[in-house]
């Protein structure tokens, strides 16, 4: 279920859109003018969708949407009766993630919000990675248990993580890691990448050699479960 903040100022389509939405199991929080959202949106911002009406009373769609992103990259879709390939232009251009023309199918308005919310739900999970008792935050690269700071990352081990986690329970190849941590211009070897597993299971292990979470796979690569 997602938490979807609508914004639009025809009564008639807040209830339609809004009856459909929760039918699909979304928390839905309306709003019928840009005054009150962004009111709403100074002092919270906890949404996973935010759909919007371009011409809004007091406060326009776009200032909305210009407004949020220097705040927050929450998906944003736009609902706009002025549909031409400008406007559309002009949204995407202040960081709307997609727009649909009114009047516009329902099934399709449906469709636009699932594929909006997962990629919010898989791009949330990422960055909060738990393994075992341990709980990292990719946005700050710190490792806790419970409140207790365990450690800090760098840029290349919270990369490396991410790339785990993306794949867990596959086994990733060392040319794969290679490739997409370091690239394909710069050469370190293998064995560095063994530098990087030593260190995540004397963090995450309770017994770094019989691991529960990282394995290396003999002549292929690593494999990760959490």
């Amino acid at each position: 279920m997602a938490k979807i903040c609508l914004v639009e100022d025809e009564q008639s389509l807040i209830e339609m859109i809004q009856l459909n939405l929760e039918f699909e199991g979304h928390e839905i929080v309306t709003f019928s003018d840009g005054k009150s959202a962004i009111d709403e949106f100074n002092s919270n911002l906890n949404f996973d969708l935010i759909i919007l009406d371009v011409m809004l009373p007091k406060i326009s769609g776009l200032e909305l949407c210009k407004q949020i992103r220097t705040q927050s990259s929450v998906p944003i879709l736009f609902l706009s009766a002025k549909g031409t390939t400008q406007d559309r232009i002009d949204g995407l251009k202040l960081g709307a993630n997609d727009y649909l023309p009114k009047p516009f199918d329902l099934e399709e308005l449906i469709l636009k919000v699932n594929i909006l919310t997962k990629a919010s739900f898989v791009k949330n999970e990422l960055i909060l990675i738990k393994i075992g008792e341990y709980q990292i935050d990719c946005s700050t690269y710190e490792v806790k248990k419970g409140d207790r700071l365990i450690h800090t990352f760098t840029k290349r081990e919270i990369a490396l993580i991410r790339l785990f986690k993306e794949k867990e329970g596959q086994v990733i190849s060392r040319d794969e890691i290679l490739d997409t941590i370091w690239g394909k211009d710069q050469f370190p070897t293998s064995r560095t990448i063994d530098n990087y597993i030593l260190v995540f299971r004397k963090l995450f292990e309770n017994d770094p050699r019989n691991p529960k979470h990282f394995f290396s796979i003999r002549g292929v690569g690593y494999k990760f479960l959490g």
